[in-house]
């Protein structure tokens, strides 16, 4: 037998109008991507303290003085190692040998201290702490930054740790 198609009938439903909840809206922070500032930018104190060219510039400037501290201390290390294999018989030379390295290891000790500060204070540009005091979260101030970018407290608030270690350093 053969067989019959039979005709789907489309019925339609009347639809009815459904009032939903007006949607909230959220704004979306759009993301401007990251910040450049020119190489002959300086913070102003007419701008936002601590806005985002800030922080550019300051992480910037870390950044660049660590690298130049890193590569210091590696030539300094190399060369310092090379100068060892002149071993002198005269003790006077030797004497200058000892006290030039040691000179020189304390010099690369304080640079090490130094890196370890940059590193903290990129640290607290990430968590948008840099610029302010760690004592009274007062700003430091863009000169005081300018002149110190590692600095980690207004000028009175450094005083008084300055004052503080002074008196302890005597008992």
């Amino acid at each position: 037998m053969p067989k019959t198609a039979k005709a789907k009938k489309k019925t339609s439903k009347p639809k009815s109008k459904v009032v939903s909840k007006p949607k909230k809206v959220t704004a979306k922070v759009v993301s401007k991507g990251p910040i450049k500032i020119s190489k002959t930018y300086i913070p102003k104190e007419t701008e936002k303290y601590m806005c985002e060219k800030h922080k550019v510039y300051f992480r910037i400037r870390l950044t660049e003085w660590k690298k130049e501290l890193i590569k210091a201390n590696n030539e300094a290390l190399y060369n310092g190692s090379m100068d060892d294999n002149n071993i002198s018989a005269d003790i006077v030379d030797q004497a200058n040998s000892y006290i030039d390295s040691n000179v020189e290891m304390k010099a690369i000790n304080r640079q090490i201290k130094l890196i370890s500060e940059i590193d903290k204070a990129l640290m607290r540009i990430r968590q948008d702490t840099y610029g302010y005091c760690l004592d009274t979260a007062e700003p430091i101030g863009l000169k005081r930054l300018m002149a110190r970018p590692v600095a980690k407290y207004t000028i009175a608030a450094q005083e008084k740790h300055e004052k503080d270690e002074k008196v302890h350093a005597d008992d």
